[in-house]
């Protein structure tokens, strides 16, 4: 679980990252991630993705890797937008946090 100081919580967080930082894509997410003093996460999951039940467990699978790989990688500030496609998502997720770790200065 993610503590409280490492999520994204407001609209305008999100919106900042989202249009301030890079953005890196796979089959079922999108990532944006900029350069931050501490790391933060957010995840976006709409209805696209399938019914609330779909929907909440593919954020409790994003959340749980993001915790995994905050400690591995500089702090940057990630924005989440799972896509409604079939796949691997935990591996997408680690592919494209380290890719945008290259790009933040790692």
């Amino acid at each position: 679980m993610l503590p409280q100081q490492s999520r994204l919580r407001s609209s305008a967080d999100f919106s900042s990252v989202m249009k301030s930082g890079r953005t890196y894509r796979r089959p079922t997410l999108i990532l944006h991630a900029r350069q931050a003093d501490t790391a933060r996460f957010g995840v976006i999951v709409s209805k696209k993705v399938g019914g609330a039940v779909q929907r909440n467990r593919t954020k409790r699978i994003l959340r749980h890797r993001a915790a995994e790989l905050m400690g591995n990688y500089p702090a940057m500030d990630v924005v989440v937008r799972a896509l409604p496609h079939e796949g691997n998502l935990r591996q997408d997720l680690e592919s494209a946090w380290k890719q945008a770790a290259q790009g933040c200065g790692s």
